[in-house]
């Protein structure tokens, strides 16, 4: 474009008056484009943020994938074959055996409550790291080594909200009671006949995720073996991936390895309904802010549509004056594509800055017993802002289609008669 047509456009998009300010219709469309570039950089780190967040919080306690056994007992006898060949098989990081049941906790008064039981192996040296559990206990509450004071490995970590509604504290006891193995009837009292331990709170454990500190008691795995009453055998296999996001991949190779009876669960499986919800809101959000941009688009058309009616004579002036249709719609072109350009570039601003400000600040807390987390996150990602600043600037142009056509068409004696 020539700087004569930059000129031209530059003068029809500031004030009548001769004021070097943009005029006000045309304010007006830029601060349509900031509103919906901001207002979807901002949503889109929110929903990338909630999903980045409760991936973690998720995969603290809950390995990359667990190796699983069919059958009605859904327990894995001869879990030290399968767990060297898991630990063998490439791909594989980590891999340890693990126990999950339930089970009631007290500690010794009349409250009582439900609670999931995870047995994992004793922290110590050069223990395989399957998860991050071990590296959530806090500090100066014990930690993940189950030592009591009796000198074995009876000891417990409880979550911290179990904790706080127990009321115990590192030292104390809590008696934990599990259903008789295999569910059967006593045939001396002809109904379930409850088994009761007694265990010392070694630690108290916090990760931030609702579902872990509310409900989930750890112990070392052979004391977890025998209040399941599993025996020798294990509930399965934790096994962490070298890639994380290849673990659905790694399932499939390591179930055809090991063949039947066994079978893998990869952690998008375990999540998938809280994942694939996630993924339509954000997708649902998407559409909706696009469709923000959209109606600024259309505060482009209505703006370039009144400068074309408003300047109907200039036209005809630069017309007759020799100025060929093409340069027209370049003028206009330029008008758009100015107040889509400067809309998006402030929409950045805005979208990013208050981005950076809720991800530092955390102004929005949440209910973690609703939502998992206390806070909503933001995790803004480079291809969000790339496509949305792309589609913002390509709505734009087009925008300027119908105006600059418009424009372009007027007959030089018709538009200079125009009153």
């Amino acid at each position: 474009m020539r700087a004569l047509e930059w000129s031209i456009a530059w003068r029809y998009l500031r004030s009548r008056k001769g004021s070097r300010l943009l005029s006000f219709i045309s304010v007006v469309a830029i601060g349509g484009v900031v509103v919906g570039v901001g207002a979807l950089i901002l949503i889109m780190g929110v929903m990338n943020g909630l999903q980045s967040d409760l991936k973690e919080k998720i995969l603290v306690g809950s390995p990359d994938l667990r190796v699983l056994s069919y059958g009605d007992d859904l327990k894995i006898t001869d879990w030290q074959t399968v767990l060297g060949k898991v630990q063998r098989f490439p791909g594989v990081v980590a891999a340890s055996p693990f126990v999950l049941t339930q089970g009631l906790v007290s500690a010794g008064h009349n409250y009582v409550e439900g609670a999931q039981v995870m047995g994992i192996e004793p922290q110590r040296p050069h223990a395989p790291e399957v998860t991050a559990i071990r590296e959530h206990a806090l500090k100066g509450a014990g930690d993940f080594r189950f030592a009591s004071a009796d000198g074995r490995t009876r000891g417990v970590v409880l979550g911290r909200l179990i904790a706080q509604r127990l009321n115990v504290l590192p030292g104390d006891s809590v008696r934990l009671i599990a259903p008789p193995p295999g569910g059967k009837i006593s045939a001396v009292l002809g109904t379930f006949a409850p088994r009761y331990y007694a265990f010392e709170v070694t630690g108290i454990f916090e990760t931030g995720m609702y579902e872990y500190d509310n409900s989930y008691i750890y112990m070392a795995l052979p004391v977890a073996q025998e209040f399941a009453g599993l025996g020798p055998a294990v509930t399965g296999i934790e096994v962490r991936s070298a890639d994380r996001w290849h673990a659905t991949k790694l399932a499939g190779a390591l179930e055809a390895a090991l063949g039947f009876p066994y079978r893998t669960v990869d952690w998008q499986e375990q999540n998938r309904s809280l994942f694939q919800a996630l993924k339509l809101e954000k997708l649902a959000m998407g559409v909706i802010l696009f469709l923000i941009i959209v109606v600024a688009a259309f505060n482009i058309v209505s703006t370039l549509t009144m400068v074309v009616t408003d300047k109907t004579r200039e036209i005809g002036i630069l017309k007759a004056m020799g100025m060929p249709a093409r340069s027209i719609r370049r003028i206009f072109f330029a008008q758009g594509l100015v107040i889509g350009l400067v809309g998006t570039v402030l929409g950045l601003v805005v979208g990013l800055g208050l981005s950076a400000l809720l991800g530092h600040y955390k102004f929005i807390a949440l209910d973690p017993q609703v939502y998992f987390i206390d806070h909503l996150p933001v995790q803004t990602q480079p291809v969000d802002v790339m496509l949305t600043t792309l589609v913002s600037l390509a709505i734009a142009a087009v925008a300027t289609l119908y105006p600059s056509l418009q424009a372009a068409r007027l007959y030089p004696i018709e538009a200079i008669r125009h009153e």
